[in-house]
């Protein structure tokens, strides 16, 4: 991750006006990088890139396959999913930091991305425990709650949440009580419903 120099943002989405808008949003505190389809996206994807808001649904190359071909790169950036698509079980194996359902408002843009910035400069259960409260938030906004007792992916979910949760109470001697503390509220305040 970059962080001796402004981050970089790359948006992907396939409509050239939901791109200016999430640059407009973010430009004043962040270098930005845009793409309107999933190839152009890979292009653009390298070390500097710190963190990629990316559209799921695209021609061409839809952006399950980008968030796939990015992980498999090993590229070390914070992903948050920005999409017309409701979360459903299969999320909770996808391997991104935030899913923002759409439309989404320039505070919302602008509020996870500051997130994933903060999120990314902590230990990786505190990364992974960030990744799976929104995910958890996201299927709890979308399924009832019938859904959930019934979903094998959402229990599973829950679990490991909570395990991860136990451990990272052990961290905090590392990042400092108000920083954990901080950290632990925006996972539970997370914007998934934007």
């Amino acid at each position: 991750m970059n962080t001796e120099h402004r981050q970089t943002v790359l948006l992907v989405d396939d409509n050239q006006q939901a791109l200016e808008s999430y640059r407009l949003a973010i430009d004043d505190s962040y270098d930005t990088r845009t793409a309107t389809g999933g190839e152009a996206a890979l292009d653009q994807l390298d070390d500097d890139v710190d963190i990629v808001l990316l559209d799921r649904m695209m021609p061409r190359m839809h952006g399950d396959k980008v968030l796939e071909v990015i992980r498999e790169r090993g590229v070390e950036c914070k992903v948050a999913m920005v999409t017309a698509v409701d979360p459903d079980e299969d999320i909770v194996d996808m391997p991104f930091d935030a899913y923002l359902t759409k439309p989404v408002t320039p505070a919302d843009l602008t509020e996870v991305v500051d997130r994933l910035g903060e999120v990314a400069q902590h230990d990786s259960i505190t990364q992974e425990l960030f990744a799976l409260g929104q995910k958890r938030a996201a299927l709890e906004a979308e399924l009832t709650p019938a859904q959930r007792e019934e979903s094998s992916e959402y229990a599973d979910l829950v679990e490991r949440f909570e395990t991860l949760s136990e451990q990272a109470d052990t961290a905090v001697d590392g990042m400092g009580a108000a920083t954990f503390e901080r950290v632990l509220q925006d996972i539970e305040q997370s914007p998934v419903d934007g």
